[in-house]
């Protein structure tokens, strides 16, 4: 072998480790396991192949093609070739059949593609439509295949004009099949994991009170980029006063230990606050003496509220904050405020200071918003801001029924929370509607 012939060996093994490079970057850049796959097509395109497919088993054993890409993107047709395949035959002939039955990687010479016509099976015409269409002379399909189980499959295609695969591109492609199964089988393992920690959450959380002519709702929405539980949550029940609670907090941390004791911390205000009829400073003070004792080493924000109507018809919101966002009030015509009164600190920061309340009287027809941080905050602009928009989505939703008020104040707000979000709304009934008091 002369020197030529030695660099053009070296120039090919580096082009293949490049190619390798790219293929696990663009794979571990997202959890989105389509967007992946999509990403690699266009990485196989041209540098190995004219055309590269994937194809993937779905929950109920179908395969279904979720990406082509084609060097000449006028080749394809709309819609690009995607979407649910037929069903694999439970005795695999075709190629693509066979490596989701569990065969290896397949190269495919010109040979082993015969024309439609001669399909064994549904599957097997498709993936034959699909050569014919884009004009395959050598092709290598190979298996998905993570923990034993085939995920999909991985086809790449060369036409005529072009040097046909061979044994060496056979294994490039195995290599690539198998990062790219690593692939999927981590963002199905992390949508899992995140659907059982939502589940949990949301097991964690109370069903709302039928609190007479108060109307009340809430929601729950885990952080978007994590399958952690976290320590956001909710509550409201109706005292022997009458009173219907209004609670909201937030235990520091994303993991199982947060939500335990967001758990326990709600729990143990609900005991408290059935059993002592205190304001909600003294409340919390007792709230925050339990939790120094039980988890010393944790803290948490929390909103206790109590809302009530006076003998005048007038509601009024007496509550007390420990170191949470203040409740915001809107009234029926849209005028918003903060109500921020009652601030004290953090509970588990100390047990001995005391805590103050405030006693807010609320207009008929109004609405008082509770919320976490993970609805106003975003990396890199500060808290004002997003407290700004908050009052401005809110607002515009003032009139609408609570439900809706709800959903698009999440879908305007939430839609790329990197925190979990957790939201408590009342309205109170239009009868006897004041103006607002000021500020």
């Amino acid at each position: 072998m002369d020197d030529f012939e030695v660099d053009d060996v070296v120039q090919r093994a580096l082009d293949r480790l490049t190619l390798l490079a790219e293929a696990t970057t663009a794979l571990s850049s997202t959890l989105d396991s389509h967007k992946g796959l999509s990403r690699v097509c266009r990485i196989l395109v041209p540098q190995l192949a004219d055309w590269a497919a994937v194809d993937l088993v779905e929950d109920d054993g179908r395969p279904r093609r979720v990406s082509v890409v084609h060097h000449d993107p006028e080749v394809l047709p709309v819609g690009g070739l995607t979407g649910v395949l037929p069903p694999v035959p439970e005795a695999p002939v075709g190629p693509l059949a066979r490596v989701l039955a569990g065969a290896g990687p397949l190269l495919l010479t010109s040979a082993d593609i015969p024309p439609v016509s001669q399909a064994a099976d549904p599957l097997h015409a498709r993936q034959l439509e699909l050569f014919a269409q884009l004009g395959t002379d050598t092709a290598v399909v190979a298996p998905l295949r993570a923990r034993r189980q085939v995920l999909g499959a991985v086809t790449v295609g060369r036409s005529a004009g072009r040097a046909p695969l061979t044994s060496s591109d056979l294994a490039m492609v195995e290599d690539l099949a198998h990062r790219m199964a690593l692939g999927v089988d981590n963002a199905r393992l992390h949508r899992e994991t995140q659907h059982i920690a939502e589940r949990l959450q949301r097991s964690l959380l109370p069903t709302l009170p039928e609190a007479g002519p108060l109307r009340l709702a809430a929601r729950y929405m885990p952080a978007a980029a994590t399958a952690e539980v976290g320590g956001d949550w909710y509550d409201s029940f109706t005292l022997p006063t009458g009173h219907t609670t209004m609670i909201i907090g937030d235990v520091t941390g994303h993991d199982v230990r947060a939500a335990v004791t967001m758990s326990q911390l709600r729990n143990m205000l609900r005991g408290i606050g059935c059993d002592r009829e205190e304001p909600p400073g003294s409340i919390l003070r007792r709230l925050d003496l339990a939790h120094h004792t039980l988890y010393p080493q944790a803290t948490a924000t929390c909103v206790y509220g109590l809302l009530g109507e006076r003998e005048d018809g007038a509601w009024t919101l007496d509550f007390s904050s420990a170191g949470h966002p203040p409740p915001l009030l809107i009234t029926h015509d849209g005028d918003t405020r903060y109500l921020t009164g009652g601030q004290g600190l953090l509970l588990g920061v100390d047990p001995d200071e005391p805590r103050p309340h405030a006693v807010e009287v609320l207009p008929g027809g109004s609405t008082v918003l509770l919320y976490t941080d993970g609805l106003i905050e975003r990396r890199g602009e500060g808290l004002d801001v997003g407290m700004t928009r908050l009052r401005q989505h809110a607002a515009a939703l003032a009139r609408e029924p609570l439900e809706i008020f709800c959903d698009e104040l999440l879908t305007g707000l939430a839609a790329d929370h990197a925190d979990d979000v957790a939201v408590l709304v009342a309205r109170l009934p239009e009868r006897s509607r004041r103006a607002m008091p000021d500020a």
